[in-house]
């Protein structure tokens, strides 16, 4: 399982990184939450350490989506403005 330091016992993140989903290539650091600023659907990797796609449908502007990926990818994702938060 990826270490996340956002996870301190008090959720906060000390970064934010702009995501450019991409079908082959990993996020940076691995672990990341997400914040979505444009709605749509997102295609992602969880981290877990499994090549296996989940497709979150109908993700509302303006959401934190309180999962850990390591890889968002563009194939089936239709939101936009992703931040990575670490």
């Amino acid at each position: 399982m990826a270490s996340n330091p956002m996870i301190n016992g008090r959720g906060n993140a000390y970064k934010a990184v702009a995501v450019t989903p991409n079908d082959s290539t990993d996020l940076t650091d691995t672990g990341a939450a997400l914040y979505v600023g444009t709605g749509g659907d997102v295609e992602v990797h969880m981290a877990d350490g499994s090549d296996t796609a989940v497709v979150f449908s109908s993700v509302p502007d303006g959401t934190f989506l309180p999962i850990l990926v390591d890889r968002v990818l563009s194939t089936n994702t239709t939101a936009s403005n992703i931040l990575a938060l670490y």
